[in-house]
């Protein structure tokens, strides 16, 4: 009996032994492998930080690039919605380019004095920024000006007047918007161009 409850006591001693030491051994195995996953932890953020690093690089010189063309396109924009606006109604619209200022506005036309712009008329305004430069706007009658309000008015008929509003990128770079009042039509192009007068009759060959 004394032996048999020795043997039977020894059994689970050695299984609790070598318990402990499969334990030991799996303690040093997470422990290795808790660090290797540290490692490539780390590495995979530095990674990842670098791309976002450099697609931040990228991003904000493409934003650089475009912001020309945004606020180019924006205030087309602004023109080709009055020419619409005033086409698609009997009331008259009127975009007023402020070279002093560097901005415009877009406004609907409600009291006889057309000097005078009172606030609930306007519709939309806002200012170039520095990568965009108003340089000059030339009408098609031969009126030019640098400096001060240049103002394109549109009623169901078409444009009053014709024209071209000339644009200077960071580069120093023409570009012209140009306003056809034959066709109602407002577009966008590179560099400074010429524009197309009205003929006089006795230019017309008939």
């Amino acid at each position: 009996m004394t032996c048999s409850a020795q043997m039977h006591f020894d059994a689970p001693s050695g299984t609790a032994a070598k318990a402990k030491t499969h334990r030991g051994a799996n303690g040093r195995t997470h422990s290795n492998a808790r660090a290797f996953t540290m490692t490539e932890l780390l590495v995979v953020l530095a990674v990842v930080s670098l791309f976002v690093m450099l697609a931040q690089i990228h991003l904000f010189g493409l934003l650089r690039k475009n912001t020309f063309k945004a606020q180019v396109q924006a205030l087309v924009s602004t023109m080709q919605m009055a020419a619409s606006a005033a086409a698609e109604s009997d009331r008259r619209y009127e975009v007023i380019i402020d070279i002093t200022e560097q901005g415009y506005l877009l406004r609907q036309i409600t009291a006889p004095d057309l000097s005078v712009v009172l606030d609930e008329e306007i519709i939309l305004q806002d200012n170039l920024g520095n990568s965009c430069r108003l340089a000059y706007v030339e009408f098609d009658d031969g009126d030019y000006t640098n400096e001060g309000r240049a103002k394109f008015r549109a009623g169901q008929a078409g444009w009053a007047y014709g024209g071209k509003i000339v644009l200077l990128d960071e580069n120093e770079q023409p570009y012209s918007i140009v306003v056809n009042r034959l066709n109602r039509i407002v577009a966008l192009e590179k560099g400074n161009v010429e524009l197309l007068r009205p003929k006089s009759k006795d230019e017309l060959p008939f």
